[in-house]
This record gives C-alpha cells, structure tokens and sequence, in this order.
C-alpha cells in the first residue's frame, strides 16, 4: 500500500475539509478505495499507487478552484474529484475576472464553466439567451454584467423586467397598489443588486430611473436606446411578448433573456416565447444561446439531486 501526504498550511483546513468534515466525507465518497484522513492541516491518503496519483491529480484541481473562487462546495467536489474531466480542463483556463466588487467587500465573478461562457458572449453579443435550471446563477450572472457595464459607463441605464405570471397565486390578493404587488415578485431581481450596489446608490439609481425593474407588460412600445435589459423568467412569457421584448433593442444596447424551460407557468392554451425563440433565433449573428446544467448550480447540493430526480420522472412519464 502507498501513502502521500499532502500538506495544506496555506489554507484553512475548515473551508478544505468542511464543516464537521463534511467535504472529507464526500472526497472519500468519491474514492472508496482509498483510505483519506484529515488531520489538522495534513491530509493523508493510502491506497494503490495509480489511485493516489489520480487523487492526487484531481485534489490540486480542488485547490486551484478553491484559490480561485474563495470557496468549495459539495458541487465542486463531485464536479472535479468524480469523472469531470472536460470540466476541469475548462475551469484550470477560466480567468479570474471579477464582475463587480459588490457590498461587504463581495467579489463577484462568474463561478461555473457556463457561466464563464455567459460572461464572454456578452462581449461578443448584444442578445443572449441563457437558459438553464433553477439555481445556475443565470439573473445573479446577468445582473453582474449589468452593473459592471452601467459602471464602466457602456450604457446609461438597467432595465430589469420580468413577466407579471404567478407560480401558482394570484398576485391579486397581495396587498397595497401595483408596485406594492410587483415588488414581491421581483424580489430576486432586487436582491442580485444590493449584492452588488451600496444601499443609498441603489436607492438613488432606483429614483432616478438608471435602474428600472418592472412588469414585461411596461415594455411595450418603449425603445430601449444605451440600456443593458434583462427579462429574467422569459419561460413564462408568451411568444408574442418575448418577441415584444427583443423588438425593444435600441442604439448601443444589450440584452440577455433568463429562464427555465422546465418552470412553465403559462395556462396550458399559451405557448412559451422562450421555446420559440430558441428555435427561430439561433441562426442569427449576434444572437447566443447559452445552455446551463446541473453542474452550474450554485445553490445547496441538494438542489442538483432535485433537479436530476425531475428529469428522471419526466424522463420516464
């Protein structure tokens, strides 16, 4: 049996290992034919020479991803330690590109391959389509490349928009005026940005109009000159309103359009604008269609085994 040891005093064993070892567990979950022990600030591995070597190979690729993003995940763990080897041959040439130096000193950056991918169509595209599970971080990644572009000074405003579709209420009984209803709706939208913008900028951006949120019905008729808009939920957006809203597309403008072709909550007599889009639009240049997974998700491990577990029963209906 062979051993190698592997010395972690540049890192703090706590984030490696995880809480009560949770992160050990995982790895030794990964290779059950080795014998993984966690001591202090030294790892120490037993086990076949030629299985150590590809811990050994994969575990320096956990690191990396770990001086690179600030954090590891159980995610990030069964992406690198198990047979993702196309992932980490990307994530080894993903830069260190920070999107936004947002509030409490968060660095915001793109945290998965297809993120990364969604950052770098939108250099090169001015309409993009990401689309993709719950969780993947495609309205936290936009939103990102919003605020960076309004900071860099590339447009004057940001128009966030959303379809007013309710996933299974009826924003009727809300209580208080239309924006008093709206507001909960578009919750996430405002929680992206106090990620990323001091409170009273925010506050002042949203009074002046440099930053709008509201209902995709608000979007017609308008043309949206030097503004980067982003309609987030376009799964429930009909097809005559996403043509609506990609019609809006003004002088030196940029829009990325999110959704979740899984999520429909249309009645069942409407058609998705977003499955249409994807079939009509994918030819154009200067069009990108950006697709995220199950390895994009960036929210609790659980939701990756939630997301699989759905496919499977809709796999077999």
């Amino acid at each position: 049996m062979s051993e190698i040891t592997i010395r972690l005093e540049a890192y703090n064993p706590l984030d490696i290992f995880g809480v009560n070892d949770r992160h050990l567990e995982l790895l030794k979950n990964e290779f059950p034919k080795l014998k993984i022990v966690g001591r202090g600030d030294v790892l120490k591995v037993f086990g076949d020479a030629s299985e150590l070597s590809r811990f050994e190979e994969r575990f320096s690729l956990l690191l990396l991803s770990y001086e690179k993003f600030g954090k590891i995940s159980g995610n990030d763990i069964a992406q690198i330690m198990g047979n993702g080897d196309a992932y980490i041959r990307e994530v080894k040439q993903m830069p260190d590109e920070v999107l936004v130096h947002g509030t409490d000193g968060r660095l915001v950056r793109a945290l998965t391959v297809n993120q990364q991918k969604l950052v770098e169509s939108c250099s090169q595209n001015d309409l993009i389509f990401a689309i993709g599970p719950a969780g993947t971080g495609k309205t936290y990644t936009a939103v990102a490349l919003a605020v960076k572009a309004l900071k860099n000074k590339e447009v004057k405003k940001i128009i966030l928009t959303r379809p007013a579709v309710e996933a299974g209420e009826n924003l009727g009984f809300l209580p208080g005026d239309l924006r008093d209803k709206l507001d909960p709706y578009l919750q996430p939208l405002y929680d992206a940005l106090r990620d990323m913008l001091p409170t009273q900028r925010l506050l002042t951006y949203l009074e002046d109009g440099t930053i709008e949120i509201a209902p995709l019905a608000f979007m017609r008729g308008r043309t949206l000159d030097h503004a980067f808009a982003i309609l987030d939920e376009a799964q429930n957006a009909t097809e005559m309103q996403l043509k609506m809203f990609v019609t809006r597309m003004g002088r030196s403008s940029k829009f990325i359009v999110t959704g979740d072709i899984t999520q429909i909550d249309l009645p069942r007599n409407q058609s998705s604008g977003l499955i249409q889009a994807s079939r009509i639009l994918k030819q154009i240049k200067g069009i990108d269609f950006i697709y995220m997974n199950e390895n994009d998700v960036v929210r609790h491990k659980l939701v990756v085994d939630i997301i699989n577990a759905y496919g499977r029963f809709n796999d077999n209906k």
